[in-house]
Parts: C-alpha cells; structure tokens; sequence
C-alpha cells in the first residue's frame, strides 16, 4: 500500500533545461502522460533557466520540485549552470532538486557532474517512466 502512495505523489512543477527542442518535447509529454508533475517549466538554454530561477527565488510555488538538466548546451552548460546555482539561497537549493539528463556517455562528464553536492541522479536519455517511477520511489 505505502508503495503505491509514493508512485502516486504528483510533483508540482519541473523544469526541463535542454537546448534540443525535440528532447524538450519527448520529456514534457512523458510527464504530462504519466501525471508525474502538475506543471512543466521548459527552457532552452541554462542561461534562461537561471534568469527563471532569480527572477523566482522568493515565490516557493513557482520553484521547481524537480530540474532536468543537459551537460552540453552552447553558452551554459551543464557544468556553468551548476557553478551558479551554487550562488543561490539555501531557499532554492533545497527545493530545487537537480537530476542530470543527458545523452553524454563521457565518464570524465559523469564523474565530475555526479560528484556536485546538488546533483541527486544521472538518467540517460531519452527520459521514460520507468525512470520517473524510480525518482517517485526514491521520495524527492
């Protein structure tokens, strides 16, 4: 029974911050298909997604629960987005949860991205339920 709870709990809002729209649009429908959030937040480049997050850190509802983050962006990458969102308030670090979501099988790249304090799971693409199911079990 508590099994099946946890599987149900919705999140509220997700960000997804990926350069590829095809990827953007493949992960927001599995979610919106699974209920797995209320809401989903898209941007297309770390640099929106921090103007998002300044913009947002004193309004709780409209932080993200959940931040799927790509390693390779042009501009801000995965690994810059990380370094400026260590700047933020412990406010917004402990609600905005970052799992990393890539297609990059580089082990020097996953090393280094999984050791960051605020990263709590790697997924490789494309983004399924199987995986979102695993999120939901592990009560983030």
């Amino acid at each position: 029974m508590m099994l099946k709870d946890s599987i149900t709990k919705t999140i509220d809002l997700v960000m997804l911050v990926d350069d590829n729209d095809t990827d953007n649009f493949i992960s927001k429908r599995i979610i919106e298909i699974t209920k797995f959030a209320h809401s989903v937040e898209v941007k297309s480049s770390g640099k929106t997604a921090l103007d998002y997050l300044r913009e947002n850190q004193g309004v709780i509802e409209n932080l993200p629960n959940i931040i799927f983050l790509d390693i390779n962006m042009p501009i801000v990458d995965g690994f810059v987005f990380l370094y400026e969102f260590e700047k933020f308030n412990e406010f917004v670090k402990n609600k905005c949860k970052v799992i990393i979501l890539s297609s990059s099988d580089n082990k020097r790249d996953i090393d280094k991205i999984i050791n960051n304090n605020h990263v709590i799971k790697f997924i490789t693409k494309p983004l399924t339920e199987v995986a979102l199911d695993e999120i939901k079990l592990s009560n983030i």
